[in-house]
């Protein structure tokens, strides 16, 4: 009987959260993202001792940024986020935004909402590669570990060493912080579609700008991603 009742708990919650994150991405456009994305990057970047260390935005292969991700539950918690990734090219150059989400769920006896800003950097071309093969599990598909942060970042060598991803988040609210261990994250074709106008496009192709029509904010998010990483 105890079973059956949290499965009932679960699925009521599943049903809810699935529906928050339905009404939570259809209430904001993907340009809006993209600036949304390009705010919370800077606003993370512009705290010199919390910052992301430009060296690692240098050895980066792609980075993923996902502003306003949601958090809550009562029992079972989970998280979801619309956000962009951007890898680089052969030549070291940010490309063109690929939009995915974000879902992860734990249980533990938690309550309340809250917004979280998540930045996931990609140390490793194959977990880019697992990643634009349309999905990638955190810490099964690829190791990921908090990242260090200014100066912290010449004394956490092993977390450097073993990880494939860091990740760095600000939280608000009623939870102290967030686990991406277990979350997974999804291309979303139909936020990439809509934002590039054009259905139907792959990874590759927006990556390399083969015939695809850039909306100017995203050259806007190469600026900054570019300038971080130089400075």
């Amino acid at each position: 009987m105890a079973k059956r009742g949290a499965i009932a708990v679960f699925i009521v919650f599943l049903g809810s959260w699935l529906l928050l994150c339905g009404l939570a991405r259809a209430s904001v456009s993907t340009d809006a993202k993209v600036q949304a994305s390009i705010a919370v990057f800077k606003e993370m970047m512009d705290i010199p001792e919390n910052s992301i260390p430009p060296f690692l935005l240098q050895q980066a292969h792609a980075i993923a940024i996902f502003p306003d991700m949601l958090k809550g539950g009562f029992l079972f918690a989970g998280n979801y986020g619309l956000g962009v990734v951007v890898e680089k090219d052969e030549d070291g150059k940010w490309g063109n935004p690929v939009f995915f989400h974000i879902v992860g769920a734990s249980f533990g006896f938690q309550a309340g909402v809250q917004s979280t800003d998540a930045v996931l950097i990609f140390k490793s071309i194959r977990s880019v590669q697992k990643l634009y093969e349309g999905r990638i599990t955190l810490g099964a598909d690829a190791s990921i570990a908090v990242g260090p942060v200014g100066r912290q970042a010449d004394a956490d060598t092993d977390i450097l060493l073993r990880s494939e991803i860091l990740s760095y988040s600000r939280s608000r609210g009623l939870f102290g912080g967030i686990s991406f261990e277990g979350a997974v994250l999804q291309m979303d074709y139909g936020a990439t579609a809509d934002f590039y106008n054009q259905p139907g496009l792959l990874p590759a192709q927006i990556l390399h700008n083969q015939d695809v029509r850039v909306p100017a904010v995203a050259g806007e998010l190469d600026s900054v991603l570019d300038w971080y990483s130089s400075h």
